[in-house]
């Protein structure tokens, strides 16, 4: 058996900036994205809320695991998550960094083995690990009729 999966989404414009996304071979509702003014008219998340969203939700669904395998039963983690824009040496915005503070409810005695909780749950986290190790993305562009307009090299993760 294989330790490889894979899945994929669909983006389709729906207008100007707004875009459906559905998750294929999924029971999961389609997303709208858009983009923050002035391209956009904040219709949805754009990509780097889309980012930071899924790194926060990683981590939580992470720490979750982490308690839950000692035996822990927490309530309800609350996860607040920054992220910080800034302009690559080309004048590009991208997602510089991103802070994630996750509240746990009660105190920290109140958790078994927590040291070693905290020590592994992010191990466990594809998203922010991912992210943190580059992810190679290659792109091709094509027409209707499926002849390719362009393909990116592949960029090997820094």
């Amino acid at each position: 058996m294989s330790d490889t999966q894979e899945f994929s989404i669909t983006l389709e414009q729906e207008s100007d900036y707004v875009f459906r996304i559905s998750f294929d071979d999924t029971p999961i509702p389609s997303l709208v994205t858009d983009e923050s003014p002035p391209l956009g008219g904040d219709a949805g998340p754009n990509p780097s809320r889309l980012l930071t969203a899924a790194v926060a939700n990683c981590l939580s669904a992470s720490l979750l695991f982490a308690l839950r395998k000692f035996k822990n039963t927490p309530g309800k983690i609350v996860t607040r998550a920054t992220a910080h824009m800034a302009r690559n040496e080309h004048g590009r915005l991208r997602v510089e960094s991103v802070d994630a503070t996750i509240t746990l409810p009660g105190l920290a005695q109140d958790y078994q083995q927590l040291p070693r909780v905290l020590a592994q749950f992010e191990d466990f986290c594809i998203v922010t690990e991912s992210v943190r190790a580059g992810v190679a993305v290659n792109v091709s562009v094509q027409d209707q009729d499926g002849t390719q307009l362009h393909g990116s090299q592949p960029q090997a993760p820094a």
